[in-house]
């Protein structure tokens, strides 16, 4: 069974979204594995609920972009970079967050990147310096968990909760954040971070793809013995 799809609606972007040269598109399914109604944007869309009932796939075709829970820009955080997203497991494993109810374009102005986490509020107490770098863990580079505070001094930045890239998302854009309420947290908790990596510096987007080492040849078994002919008794 097919679903049936008519000229799927676009949404164009507002005036000087993006920053000169760039563009952004996403799509969005109503089911899952990109069936049911489509809806394109090329701005940003402050209640997707107007235009379909719910989200259940997207596809972004250039980006990147932030999804929230929320109408007008408002509760989980999601960063959605150039892929295919054929259900909600795909954007989050964070259990606790099933829907997306907005969207909103990411700028990444900056092909370097440069992040100063700070301990307390107002940038106080002890501070990690991040450059360049994805960090899985940063109780590894001897900082605590708690960031009470946090600068994005260069591009553009994706906070977690948890190690390894999971849980609730953190969106830090170029500039400062006082209070971890400033970057929508009800905690001072950040144990992994990563960059967010425009299209435009990184083909591949965030992840690049390494070519693997091809093992080396196994040695060739030695030849098995001649077997010594006996003489006829």
């Amino acid at each position: 069974m097919t679903d049936k799809q008519g000229t799927p609606d676009q949404l164009p972007a507002e005036k000087g979204q993006g920053g000169a040269g760039v563009t952004y598109q996403l799509a969005v399914f109503e089911f899952e594995n990109f069936r049911g109604k489509k809806v394109e944007f090329s701005g940003e869309c402050k209640d997707v609920m107007e235009k379909m009932q719910k989200v259940g796939s997207i596809i972004v075709e250039s980006g990147p972009w932030v999804g929230y829970e929320r109408p007008g820009f408002a509760g989980a955080q999601f960063v959605l970079e150039k892929g295919e997203y054929p259900r909600w497991s795909t954007w989050t494993n964070c259990l606790d967050s099933y829907s997306l109810s907005s969207f909103k374009l990411l700028k990444v102005d900056s092909a370097d990147h440069k992040l100063h986490l700070f301990e307390n509020a107002v940038f106080e107490g002890r501070m990690m310096e991040i450059v360049d770098d994805d960090v899985p863990s940063i109780w590894a580079y001897g900082f605590q968990d708690r960031v009470a505070s946090a600068k994005a001094i260069n591009g553009t930045w994706v906070g977690y909760m948890y190690p390894g890239y999971r849980g609730p998302q953190y969106v830090f854009e170029h500039g400062d954040f006082k209070h971890w309420n400033d970057w929508g947290a009800n905690a001072p908790q950040i144990q992994s971070v990563r960059r967010v990596r425009d299209m435009q510096w990184h083909k591949r987007g965030c992840y690049i793809a390494t070519t693997p080492t091809p093992p080396n040849p196994a040695p060739a078994p030695a030849p098995a013995p001649c077997p010594q002919s006996k003489p006829n008794p």
